[in-house]
């Protein structure tokens, strides 16, 4: 499978990577756990069907030190006892940011509860962003196509700077 549009060779689609790339590192800023930020990216890239980010995020994870129990079982995360409260609370709220459309209300009072049972206010804030830059970054490779399969941990590191 190729691309059927290369991102990576646009003036204009490399401007706005560097830009994307940049708001991400942000987020290693932070006190969310990169775990948690793998987990979530994975999660949201499984729900839209996203192979490239699926490829990325799995190699980074396992790249800091993730087991592969747990990836392997992010997709029945509510039947798995491999996740921590606060996780479980993550991927719910990557799963209801990621299905917007499939309810009236969006993210659910309830998972909302959850979340901010276990995360502070700049943690909730990466969250957050995190849902919106993954869906934004699934969206981009499902509409061009790139395949999965050649990431390498680290990669675009210095895209951002």
């Amino acid at each position: 499978m190729s691309a059927r549009f290369n991102l990576f060779a646009n003036e204009i689609a490399v401007k706005f990577a560097k830009r994307f790339a940049g708001a991400g590192l942000l987020l290693e800023e932070t006190t969310l756990p990169r775990s948690t930020r793998e987990l979530v990216s994975l999660r949201a890239s499984q729900i839209n069907g996203c192979g490239f980010c699926l490829d990325m995020h799995t190699k980074e994870a396992t790249a800091a030190g993730e087991t592969a129990v747990r990836l392997h079982l992010v997709a029945a995360w509510r039947e798995a006892t491999v996740f921590t409260p606060a996780e479980r609370a993550a991927l719910a709220l990557a799963e209801e940011g990621t299905r917007l459309a499939d309810t009236h209300e969006g993210v659910s009072d309830a998972t909302w509860a959850a979340v901010r049972e276990h995360y502070d206010d700049d943690q909730i804030a990466a969250l957050v962003i995190m849902v919106a830059l993954i869906n934004a970054a699934n969206r981009l490779n499902v509409i061009v196509r790139n395949p999965a399969g050649s990431y390498q941990p680290g990669m675009f590191e210095s895209m951002a700077s």
